[in-house]
Parts: structure tokens; C-alpha cells; sequence
């Protein structure tokens, strides 16, 4: 009976704050910006997938680069991003700074409740509004099927995952700017500061390496770009999930009026302190799936199979700019694909600075990539792993695996379709609805005894 008893008292608090999200404003001005932001999103995605297509229905080779999780879903996904970036923080702050402002904060913490179970209501709230955020981004992919679009379950449920963890996270900073700020206008400025100072890092790790490079791996949205290269990343995934845990253990001890500030500080450096142990042990952990039919973030399976065997450090050294397009590329089809399939590998950049066509002047290994492996080095300058792999294997003393002559069993999906017709349910049926809602939500709020 008393395993049950704390069970019976979290469901009428969660009724309360699902009742208080809905009769809010917040979460239907989300919806009512999201359905045109993603159906305009998905209406040019289509477009823009219609005119790749059309000259790849007679060119196999051409249909073969298409890809309806490239071309379509992480484009759909793009607006849903924006929205949940910019506009989520407002629902999760209202969750929060809200009760803060009408005192109704202080008569909670005197009601039979824990502070975790108080935050855990109004993070379960938080995750049903992204549920209901969802339904703009449900209706674009049933339209893409209903035009004759193809779906992979894993790719799609893939990035879905990423992007689920991604608003999470957003809500958690949101709930922790809320309880350290005492208006709602000033968290929103301190959520809105983190999640844009995860842009102003990536912008700034373009066009150069060093400090900006490593911080840029640290922003939220890196933690997003696997889930959107078809990749189910085990270390992305623990580092979300605790440093969402983080964040609301963080808002328990800072949300409680009347706590001394010594309390606070110690229990927030305790925590600071094991999420960086747990964060950290989560990023050692090397298991990413490629979840895409074809494997293309991946080698072959025998070069895989094989390079899972290489069990000796390798230490690859690249003499390129960082803002050299070549590293992009090498980094992505190799370097990469090594990290996942062999158990210890180091990659240096030297950084030469800016780039040229021809290389950087006056220096002569510009371009060269040089790897160590059993004390014995070779270099090249090909970026291709039609080239890095057979030199490695060469290093290591084995011999290449024969070359596969299957090919890609994905044929890939060009079609031509017209999504125009849609802006109908995204522009016009779906915003009606959402406002219809909406007025009764306001009007339940408007008369008491509905509520009973």
C-alpha cells in the first residue's frame, strides 16, 4: 500500500499541470505557428526533390544519391527545429515561472509532495505539449506516403528520437532558467541565450579550429547532427538523457523557496560534478548504428568486420585548414567511418590556416594525410578510402578483403510529385483546428464546474 501511495498522489498533480497547459496560451500559439513552418518546409522539400528526380528516373546512377530521409524528412524537420528551439522554451517556462509568480509555488511545497515528483509532473506535462507539437510534422510524413513517397521505419524513427531528446534537453534548460530567474521574461532570455549560443559556436567553428572547434562539439545542436545523418548515436543519446537529468535535478534544488544559498551551491556543484563524470563516460562509449538501408555512413561490411580486428592504436594526422571543403568530406566518408569501426583511433588536425585552391603557400605537406599504425607511417593525399583503406590494411600486415560486387541494394526512390495541394491543411484546415481548440480549452478555463 505505501509503494502505491506515492503513485495516487502524482496522478491528480499531473491532471494539473496537463489541465494547466492546455487552458494556457503558450502551447497553441506554438501550434499555431508550426503547422505553416512545417508545412512550408515540406512543401518546398518536395519541390526540390521533384526537380532531383526528374532526370533520375532514366539514370539509375542518379536515382541511387535520392533519398526520401535526406530530401524529405530532415528538411520537414528542419522548420519543426526552429520552432522548438526558438518558441518551446515559453511552454516549459510557463510550467514553471508561472505558479512562481502567483504564489501558488509556496503552497505546493506544503502539500505531500516531493520536489522531484513536483518537477517530474511538469516535465511529463512538458513531454505530452511535444506530443501534441508532433502532430504538424505526423500529417506532412502521411502526405509524403499518400503522394507515393517511401519511408524507412528505422531511419524515420531514428531522427524522431533525436529530435524528441533535442526538446527535452531545450525544456530542462528552460525549467532550470525558471527557477533561477524570478520573472518569465528573464528566463526566456537566459534559455533563448543558450540555445542561440549553440548556433554563434557552430558558425564560429567554420572558419576556425582550436577552442572554437572543441566548444562547437559541446552545442546542442551537434548533439542533433548524427540523428540526422541516419546515425542511432549511443553517446549522443546517454549525454541528452543525462544532461537532461542534470538540468531538472538542478531546477528540484533551485525551484523550493526559503532554501539557504550554501545548500544550493553544494547540491548544484554535486550534481555538476557527476552529470560531467557521466557525460564523459557516456562519450568513450563507441556504438553508433547506421541505421540507413544502403550503409551509407559506413564501409563495407567485410572492410567493417576487418577493421574491428585492427585492436593497435592508429593516429591519423591531416595537414588541412580546417575550413578546407576537402576535410569536410574526408572527415565524413573516412575519418569518421574509422572512429566507428576500429576500437582506438586518434585524428590530429594541423591546422596550416586559410586554404587555397593550390594549398597553403609555403608549405609543402598541405593536403597530406599521414597514419601510424604498429610504428610504421605512410602518407597520402587522396581523400577517397579507395585509397586510405588499402594503404592502412598494407601498415597493419593484412590483406584487403575482396571487393564487394552486390552494390547498394537500395535502387533509391525518385519521384515526381506536386505537394501544393497540401498547403490547404497546413495554411488553412489544421490552424482552424488548432484555434477551435484553442477557444475550448479557453472556455473549460473560463467555467469551473466543467472541470469537476
Amino acid at each position: 500500500m505505501l509503494s502505491r501511495r506515492p503513485i495516487a498522489l502524482l496522478a491528480p498533480l499531473l491532471r494539473k499541470e496537463i489541465r494547466e497547459l492546455a487552458s494556457g496560451n503558450a502551447l497553441w500559439v506554438l501550434m499555431l505557428l508550426l503547422s505553416p513552418l512545417v508545412g512550408y518546409s515540406f512543401i518546398q522539400a518536395v519541390a526540390l526533390y521533384a526537380e532531383a528526380s526528374r532526370p533520375a528516373r532514366a539514370i539509375p546512377e542518379l536515382a541511387r544519391q535520392l533519398s526520401s530521409f535526406d530530401g524529405i524528412l530532415v528538411p520537414t524537420l528542419g522548420g519543426f527545429y526552429l520552432a522548438i528551439t526558438l518558441l518551446f522554451p515559453f511552454i516549459a517556462i510557463r510550467l514553471v515561472a508561472a505558479e512562481k509568480t502567483s504564489g501558488g509555488l509556496k503552497l505546493l511545497v506544503q502539500l505531500p509532495y516531493r520536489l522531484t515528483d513536483l518537477v517530474t509532473a511538469k516535465f511529463v506535462a512538458l513531454m505530452a505539449a511535444w506530443l501534441v507539437a508532433l502532430i504538424p510534422v505526423l500529417s506532412a510524413l502521411i502526405g509524403w506516403v499518400f503522394l507515393g513517397g517511401h519511408l524507412d521505419i528505422r531511419e524515420t524513427v531514428t531522427l524522431l528520437l533525436g529530435h524528441m531528446l533535442y526538446a527535452l534537453l531545450i525544456g530542462a534548460i528552460s525549467f532550470l532558467a525558471a527557477a533561477l530567474t524570478e520573472g518569465g521574461a528573464t528566463a526566456a532570455i537566459l534559455a533563448l541565450a543558450v540555445t542561440l549560443g549553440s548556433w554563434v559556436l557552430d558558425f564560429a567553428a567554420l572558419d576556425r579550429g582550436g577552442v572554437s572547434s572543441l566548444l562547437a562539439s559541446l552545442s546542442l545542436t551537434s548533439l542533433l547532427r548524427p540523428f540526422e545523418q541516419g546515425l542511432l548515436s549511443i553517446p549522443a543519446i546517454l549525454a541528452m538523457l543525462v544532461a537532461t537529468a542534470g538540468f531538472l535535478a538542478l531546477t528540484a534544488i533551485w525551484l523550493p523557496p526559503g532554501t539557504p544559498l550554501k545548500r544550493k551551491l553544494s547540491g548544484s556543484a554535486l550534481i555538476i560534478v557527476v552529470a560531467a563524470i557521466l557525460i564523459g563516460g557516456a562519450a568513450q562509449a563507441n556504438t553508433v548504428l547506421d541505421v540507413t538501408p544502403d550503409r551509407r555512413n559506413s564501409f563495407p561490411p567485410a572492410d567493417e568486420h576487418l577493421l574491428s580486428r585492427l585492436r593497435e592504436p592508429l593516429s591519423v594526422t591531416v595537414h588541412m585548414a580546417t575550413s578546407d571543403p576537402r576535410l569536410v568530406d574526408l572527415d565524413r566518408k573516412v575519418l569518421a567511418r574509422l572512429k566507428r569501426a576500429m576500437p582506438r583511433v586518434t585524428v590530429q588536425i594541423a591546422d596550416s590556416g586559410q586554404a587555397t585552391p593550390l594549398g597553403t603557400a609555403g608549405e609543402a605537406d598541405y593536403g597530406e594525410i599521414a597514419m601510424t599504425y604498429r610504428a610504421r607511417s605512410a602518407t597520402t593525399r587522396s581523400t577517397g578510402a579507395g585509397e586510405i583503406l588499402p594503404m592502412l590494411y598494407e601498415l597493419a600486415g593484412v590483406s584487403s578483403p575482396p571487393p564487394s560486387t552486390t552494390g547498394s541494394d537500395e535502387p533509391g526512390y525518385p519521384l515526381v510529385a506536386d505537394a501544393s495541394s497540401s498547403a490547404i491543411w497546413f495554411y488553412g484546415i489544421e490552424p482552424f483546428a488548432v484555434a477551435v481548440a484553442w477557444w475550448l480549452a479557453a472556455g473549460n478555463r473560463r467555467i469551473p464546474w466543467r472541470r469537476s
